[in-house]
């Protein structure tokens, strides 16, 4: 199955879903020195983001969280790709300066995806490709 999207930072990954339904702020919900979701109150907390396709509804908080997801990227521990139902300067500065694919513009049912899905995210042509078990 194929997925319509708007590009926001471009590139191609492939990779398992890590999907929550709760906006992320990378300043202080995900360590940058291990890449886990240190917020006790958030939906994914213990889970890693590295080498996901982190799926969310957008981001939140600090400006200091688009440094935060440069600081994954630099440590390899940053997620793959990602997907927004609407990004925000935040989440998007931090995906094009790292070199991560982010896109948006996708239905909220995207956050219906079980975890461990395999999905391919093509920013430069606006399509995920979703790799149904």
């Amino acid at each position: 199955m194929e997925i319509r999207c708007h590009r926001i930072s471009g590139g191609k990954a492939t990779g398992p879903a890590l999907v929550t339904e709760e906006p992320i702020s990378f300043l202080g919900t995900v360590d940058p020195e291990t890449g886990e979701v240190v917020d006790p109150g958030h939906q994914l907390f213990g889970k890693a983001v590295a080498g996901k396709v982190l799926i969310f509804p957008g981001g939140k908080g600090s400006t200091v969280g688009s440094y935060v997801i440069y600081q994954l990227k630099k440590r390899g521990i940053a997620p793959a790709a990602m997907i927004n139902i609407r990004s925000e300067p935040i989440v998007a500065v931090g995906a094009i300066i790292s070199g991560i694919p982010l896109v948006d513009g996708v239905d909220a049912g995207i956050l219906a995806t079980r975890d461990g899905t395999i999905l391919m995210v093509d920013a430069d042509r606006e399509v995920i490709r979703v790799d149904e078990p």
